[in-house]
């Protein structure tokens, strides 16, 4: 079985959060699965003349494994349009939010074994970073020959997000 479709999780809300006094470690989330992305930072650090950003325009939920597909897509066309030292890319969001499901039995016989609701807590299935209107999720720092092709990745990279984004262009002054 794959994984649920992103409209399941995509909108951001408190999760419940179990508290038992009798038993303290009723209480945490055991085993968060490791998220999907493997690196946050790729390129090369240097003086950049400009710096794109990937603004989200709504309040969601983004999960680890379509960051890591936009980040996949992201780093693809700017090596293949800009060169593979001719960047500097950052993700800068990062997926603390820990998604559960209560996956329900199906099939003869699921009746006699399944308690339902009963003390439902779910188990974890993947990550999530909580995103708000106006947040930056991704950063592409190049010089000016390379705008055009960073957005061009930026443009490949919102095909794999949940929500819309637009894309900024601004003058880099340094960290």
């Amino acid at each position: 079985m794959g994984i649920r479709p992103a409209k399941c999780y995509r909108r951001p809300h408190r999760p419940y959060t179990r508290v038992s006094t009798r038993r303290p470690r009723k209480s945490y989330v055991k085993g968060v699965p490791k998220s999907k992305i493997t690196g946050f930072e790729y390129g090369q650090k240097g003086d950049y003349s400009r710096v794109l950003y990937l603004i989200s325009n709504s309040h969601i939920q983004i999960r680890h494994n379509s960051l890591e597909a936009a980040r996949i897509a992201v780093v693809r066309e700017l090596e293949k349009n800009v060169g593979k030292i001719g960047f500097f890319f950052k993700v800068r969001v990062f997926p603390h939010h820990v998604l559960r499901e209560n996956p329900m039995a199906t099939g003869a016989g699921a009746d006699r074994f399944q308690q339902g609701m009963r003390m439902n807590f779910g188990k974890p299935i993947g990550t999530a970073a909580i995103v708000n209107e106006g947040q930056k999720l991704m950063e592409i720092r190049v010089n000016e020959p390379g705008i055009k092709g960073a957005k061009n990745s930026f443009k490949a990279a919102i095909h794999k997000l949940p929500t819309k984004c637009k894309i900024i262009i601004e003058d880099f002054k340094g960290i």
